[in-house]
Parts: C-alpha cells; structure tokens; sequence
C-alpha cells in the first residue's frame, strides 16, 4: 500500500490533487554588521542585504532563541529558518498544512498489517556542503531523536513520533520504519523530524556545533545568524527538490518592537513583516497586501502546579474565570483573536468544545479562591516580550484586582524565561504564546506538545506524575485506535481534562496577521502561524 503525495512546484500554484491519507497512510557562522537606515526607526537588528530582485527582506516579530538543530529546535525564528534550510521525507507546506514529497522519491509504502513502512530517497539528494544524502542520515536522524544519547534529555521531536520503534537503512537509498502499533497518520508525522548528516551530528560535540552552524538539503543555506543581528540565508546550489529558491539570498530582520516592523515595510527596507500591529491593519491596507488568518497560536497562562496554591486547580481556575477575554481580544488586539473555549481553536477541523469553558465569571473566580482558603494573593506574573503578550497582561493583571489578586509585571525575551526564571524553585505563573501548529495541526501533535513527555509538563509546569500518566495513556491509546470516531472521543477527553486542571491553557486564540508589498513580491502569502515562509516566492518590481 501507499500514499500518493504530490510534489508542488510552489505552495501558491495551483494545487495538484492529493489523494486520501487516510487508508492508504494506514497504507562556520558569518559576523554581520549592524546598519543605521534613515526614514525613521527601524528594527533593532536591521542587517544588510544585497537588496534588488535577486534578494527578499524582511523582518519577523521574534529574535532568536535557541538553536537550529531540527531535532530539539523551538523558537519561532528557528523552526522558520529550518523550513527553508531543512527537508524531512514528506514535508508539510507551512500555508497550505498540505503534505507533499521532500526528500521522498516516492510516497511511503506500507507493509500490509502497517507495522511497517518503505521510504526512498530521492535520487541525486544532496546536503549544502555538497555530500549526498543517504538513508543512514535518514535512519540517523530519527534514531538520534527517538535514542538519544541522554535519555534524561529527550529532544523536543521525541514526543511526535514515539509511535516508530526503529528506523534502518534497508539499502543505500532506502530506509525502512518498524513501528510499535498502525499510525494512521504516518506520512503526515514523519514530517516533523529533518533529515540531517550523520557525519555532522554523530556525537553529542558534533551536535552542538550543528546547532550554531547547521547543515541542510532545503533550497537555502544558514550564513549567519545571532540574536542580535538577524539571520542571512542564501541558495543551496546542491537543491535538486520540488522547491528551488527563486531569489539568490533572503535577509530576515527580527524584533519584538511592532513599530520597527511596520517602518522597515513603510520605509522600503523589507517586503513582508509578521506579526503587524492591529492597529495598524487599516493604515497598510491601502498600499499593501494585509493576510489576516484565524490561527491556532495561542496566549497561555501556565503555572508551578506544584508550588501552592497553585497546586490546587480552583486557584489556577478561579484566574481563568476572572478574565474578561471579549474586553482583553478588543482592547488589545482590535478585535483579532476568539476567546479560548478549548484547546484547540475553532478554526481546526478536529475543534471540540471543552466541557469547561472559562466565560468571565468574577462571582465563580471568588468562590473557587474561598474554597480554595486562598486570600490576599500576590505573585509575579512573568512574560515574555512578545507583542501581542505585553499588550495583554496589563489588562489581565487589572482585571484579576476585582477578585482581591495582585500580581507584578516582569517581561523579558524568551531565552531568559524558559532558560533561568521557569526552570527555578522560584517561578509561579508565566503568560505567554504558543504555536506547536508550525509542526502540524492534527489534535494529537498539538497535545502532545504541551502535555506529553517531560519537558512542558515535567520541567516546566511541574504537573503531578499521576496526572502525566493519564495524559500520556489517553493520547497513546487514541494513537492507536483505528477508528476516528473512538480516536475523537478519546482526544475529547484529553481535551477535557487539561481544560479541568489547566496547567498551561489557552486565553485565547490570535488572528495572524501578515502584510507584504505585492509590487515587490511575487507567489507569497502568510502563514496561520508564527514565521514567514518565502519557498517559491520571488521578487519583481
């Protein structure tokens, strides 16, 4: 058996016809210099480009914060980097969320029990550096996830594909997948893991110096990026896949400051931004192509459920109820956004309603803190700089004032978060974005970013072991049930019991909002997502 998955010349042609994947699936970093631009302020970390039809600019709303190893990368600026630098055998299109044939040369075959699958690579694959691409890289680089050399420090990846039980090189081109029970979804999730060069990631040594500078077979190349002066990518002259780059290099600027993004597009310096400022859409509509796409990108609050009273859910509920989320969606974002009544947004064609649903309820928010023998509570609300966040918290933390809650503002970049505040003794409740939709948007992925593993509900919000468990056995056995309606119902209980105890939950969900000059631009549009993402955009004008 196997899956037909058209290879798409460009995510904005036509699309070719994609067949079911239901039954069938069954079956050396470069310094770079800052620049001082003139006609206003622009972003913080504005890097110089070499400008004309051969080249895009453009600036996204977050800087870097982790690296670029596709195994364990998390930031919104690297996972955007890696879709142009990196392939797996079937990607997802960023736009569209449709699967297509990457470094597969055909789609995935499947034994007839679907234990089993075949894929080959496809021929004349090739890294940037020039070394072809085989399938011990491709069994590699799933075994080095699914069997890392620290099992106490899984990668992030992990948790996506712990339905395979091994990857081997069946034959030079071929690697073949023995999984540990059918996967319905498998084309689709094998698309989370990239396929690296095993010569440059064998050891944990080698790793960390992939992360900085890694290795790819996407249409581009890494040539520089830091924190402080943005990212430069070029052509990879070795790409022989779907999607060669249209443009010679790309220069991505990045800044949490919406104004400094709306003057890079305004003042000519870029031809897209992420993120624009609601307020702003009107004013850009005029000149520029403003995409507004509902999104499942979330503002979440998480909390210490092990450090009290947080530890007891009414307190982390009775701040859910006390949000006034219609007041904070039209005060902060304009209007753009939906108020979180599941986790996952309305727009999912997997959407199920929570069976609880935090509507504002001071009266219920008060009665859950007396229950709960809480008063006169006070805490650090931490956030990150995002610019949707730094707009929202103010408003919440007035809000929680009407049920006798105090709570202080501290914002900083994402790095320091979940590098020093999270990870302390110290840390009680975080505000922030989430988007693990840039992976996919089937329910199980999304789950299991959040509530699955060890990282977020280990380390992060420290949920109970017991209340691990049942998370990670309901999202398991939904894994392995073949019919959709019992796999549904069991990803509603899931639902239901993260709504109930809301560890990390949504508030709401945001409008993702992109704006790009069509004068300059050619076959682009945003994404339902965090990042930018130009395979087969070109520059004209």
């Amino acid at each position: 058996m196997s899956t037909t998955i058209e290879p798409k010349e460009s995510r904005r042609c036509p699309p070719r016809r994609l067949r079911s994947l239901a039954v069938a699936s069954t079956a050396a970093t470069l310094a770079l210099g800052l620049v001082a631009c003139s006609g206003g302020p622009a972003s913080t970390n504005a890097v110089e480009g070499s400008g004309g039809k051969k080249s895009i600019e453009t600036t996204l709303a977050f800087t870097l914060s982790s690296g670029f190893d596709p195994g364990n990368a998390s930031s919104a600026v690297a996972t955007a980097v890696n879709q142009h630098i990196f392939e797996g055998l079937i990607d997802l299109d960023p736009v569209t969320r449709e699967p297509y044939r990457a470094l597969a040369k055909e789609d995935p075959v499947a034994s007839a029990d679907g234990l089993s699958y075949t894929v080959a690579v496809r021929d004349g694959a090739k890294f940037s550096d020039g070394t072809p691409v085989t399938a011990e890289d491709v069994a590699w680089s799933f075994t080095r996830v699914l069997k890392p050399a620290d099992p106490k420090a899984p990668p992030l990846m992990q948790g996506f594909v712990s339905f395979i039980d091994s990857v081997t090189a069946k034959d030079a081109t071929t690697a073949e997948f023995k999984l540990k029970y059918p996967f319905a979804l498998f084309a689709e999730r094998i698309a989370v893991i990239k396929v690296v060069p095993k010569a440059k990631t064998a050891d944990p040594a080698a790793s960390k110096a992939f992360d900085t500078a890694p290795i790819g077979s996407g249409p581009f190349k890494l040539d520089s990026a830091s924190k402080e002066s943005g990212v430069k990518l070029s052509t990879n002259p070795n790409y022989n896949g779907p999607r060669p780059a249209k443009v010679e290099t790309m220069t991505w600027n990045t800044t949490s400051e919406a104004s400094a993004r709306v003057s890079d597009l305004q003042g000519g310096r870029v031809q897209a931004i992420e993120s624009v400022p609601y307020l702003n859409v009107d004013s850009l509509k005029d000149k520029y192509t403003v995409d507004v796409k509902q999104a499942f990108n979330q503002v979440f609050l998480m909390f210490n459920s092990s450090a009290a009273p947080f530890s007891d859910k009414r307190v982390r509920q009775a701040l859910h109820y006390a949000i006034n989320k219609d007041e904070v969606i039209k005060t902060a974002l304009n209007g753009y956004g939906t108020p979180a009544t599941s986790y996952l947004d309305e727009g999912n064609k997997d959407y199920q309603k929570a069976a609880t649903v935090y509507d504002y309820n001071l009266e219920k928010a008060k009665s859950l803190l007396q229950e709960a023998g809480v008063t006169n509570l006070s805490f650090q609300l931490d956030t990150t700089d995002n610019s949707v966040v730094k707009d929202v918290a103010p408003l919440v933390i007035e809000q929680w004032k009407k049920i006798g809650v105090t709570a202080s503002l501290n914002t900083v970049p994402s790095s320091a978060i979940y590098g020093d505040i999270v990870p302390k003794d110290t840390f009680r409740v975080l505000m922030a974005t989430g988007d693990p939709s840039v992976f996919g948007v089937d329910t199980d992925l999304l789950m299991r970013w959040f509530y699955y593993g060890e990282t977020w509900p280990g380390q992060r919000y420290r949920w109970s072991a017991a209340d691990r468990k049942a998370m990670a056995e309901l999202l398991d056995k939904a894994a392995q049930t073949s019919d959709e309606a019992a796999r549904k119902a069991l990803w509603k209980q899931a639902l239901d019991k993260v709504a109930d105890e809301v560890p990390l939950y949504p508030i709401l969900h945001t409008k993702v909002v992109t704006a790009y000059d069509p004068a300059k631009l050619s076959d682009f549009s945003g994404a339902a997502t965090t990042g930018l993402y130009f395979l087969g955009s070109s520059r004209k004008g």
